[in-house]
């Protein structure tokens, strides 16, 4: 009995040990299904942590790369900064000063003209009229001698569009383009136009080597071959009897563009030449009243000529000085309408020389991010302004007044008597009173 008690247990507790086995068995699929929800949540948290590093680890890449390829804005300061001008979303390629002083015109590759008021630019705020050029956009500008109007060369158009300036009530402008543009006529890249402020004809000039002369109609009036390999600069004279080119050949032709008493044009006779330099010529310039020319050559060095000379009883024009100069293809000169400064650009920088001494008396060094444009004095020759990025630079011309004091000095030393003293020093105390404030002004 007690045997079979025995042999009853030992079964009870294998039976006891296979439920037990079997139960702990079963019991571990059910904890890996339980922790697999878990697991995965870690790792779908760290591939989401990861996704997301990576897409701003990418996000801070496009950025910096965005933020190398995006030029930065130029920066330009000088102590004879007067103003810059900015407006244009596109780079200036022309500047021209209206004949009665009052505007100034530029024109960029953004499809527009904008007329700046000269009376704003010590003014915190420079306000600007836009005329849009539409469906192309202008390279050069070029006022009419009444200040009515202005000659636009349009870029895809490579012909002359005309606009008029009609005067508003309140003092502005609206712009209306001519019905017709002249016909196309050059066969090469344009470098300049020009009106005569006779008003009597307009000139443009390309690239290769004419120069051709038109009514203000847009009727041909007369084609020049300047026979100088190629052309580099060509303009119309400040008194609207001359057109002068400069190009491969060291030196400068200048022509007249004759007419009768009765208004009809006759011919373009042949004037004069500058000869002196020994390599091609950048760029020239004149006096306001034509009797004075300077020029910038490849050989280094601007010269400054007298060309008040009677060229029809064959005398030449005569040398003045020569002086040695920084220069480059593209470079441009300016003289003031007095003939008491010269600028000259070289690149980004420019310039600025005193024309009776060959004195350098100003240097400013990257006045624009790209190769400047244009270069010119105002009417009254206090500022010179220049182009080349999207601002105009205005400054102000303190070698100008430097050398007027110096000249109103020399005069008063000779004065005779006490009336032309006293006018001269008070000439004197208002030119070195506007020079001190130049000097001090901020720039705007």
């Amino acid at each position: 009995m007690d045997a079979a008690a025995l042999v009853i247990l030992t079964l009870l507790l294998g039976v006891l040990v296979i439920l037990v086995a079997f139960a702990v068995g079963s019991r571990k699929p059910e904890i890996k299904e339980e922790t697999e929800p878990g697991v995965e949540a870690a790792a779908a948290d760290a591939s989401s942590v990861k996704g997301a590093t990576s897409k701003k680890q990418k996000q801070e890449k496009q950025q910096q790369r965005s933020r190398k390829d995006k030029p930065s804005l130029h920066t330009f300061s000088h102590p004879l900064l007067a103003a810059s001008l900015k407006g244009h979303n596109g780079k200036v390629t022309c500047l021209d000063f209206s004949s009665n002083g009052k505007y100034l015109a530029s024109c960029a590759d953004d499809r527009t003209v904008r007329i700046w008021s000269t009376k704003d630019f010590l003014d915190r705020e420079h306000k600007c009229l836009r005329a849009n050029v539409e469906l192309d956009h202008a390279l050069l500008v070029r006022f009419s001698p009444d200040s009515r109007a202005f000659i636009t060369w349009l870029a895809n158009g490579d012909t002359v569009r005309i606009f008029k300036m009609i005067k508003k009530d309140d003092g502005t402008f609206n712009f209306k383009a001519a019905p017709e543009d002249f016909p196309q006529k050059h066969k090469a890249a344009i470098l300049n136009i020009g009106i005569a402020e006779t008003g009597k004809f307009i000139m443009s000039a390309s690239t290769d080597t004419n120069i051709l002369i038109w009514d203000l109609k847009g009727d041909l009036l007369a084609s020049i071959n300047t026979n100088q390999m190629t052309n580099s600069y060509a303009a119309v004279s400040p008194c609207g009897r001359f057109v002068a080119s400069c190009g491969f050949t060291p030196d400068v032709k200048v022509w007249e563009v004759c007419f009768a008493k009765g208004g009809e044009f006759k011919e373009v006779a042949r004037a004069f030449d500058l000869k002196g330099h020994s390599a091609g010529v950048h760029s020239f310039a004149f006096s306001n009243d034509s009797h004075r020319m300077v020029t910038v050559s490849k050989d280094g060095t601007w010269k400054l000529w007298n060309t008040n000379v009677e060229y029809k009883k064959q005398q030449d024009p005569y040398l003045l000085k020569t002086v040695p100069c920084t220069s480059s293809d593209g470079s441009r000169i300016a003289l003031s309408p007095d003939g008491r400064v010269v600028a000259i650009s070289s690149g980004c920088d420019v310039a600025m020389f005193d024309a009776t001494s060959g004195k350098l008396e100003e240097e400013l060094h990257g006045v624009h991010s790209e190769e400047i444009t244009d270069l010119r004095f105002d009417i009254n020759g206090r500022f010179l302004v220049s182009s080349g990025d999207k601002a105009i630079r205005v400054f102000h011309n303190a070698p100008g007044y430097r050398a007027a004091i110096r000249d109103m000095n020399d005069l008063l030393k000779k004065a005779q008597n006490e009336a032309m003293k006293q006018r001269l020093q008070q000439q004197i105390k208002e030119a070195q009173s506007a020079l001190d404030s130049a000097l001090a002004a901020p720039a705007n």
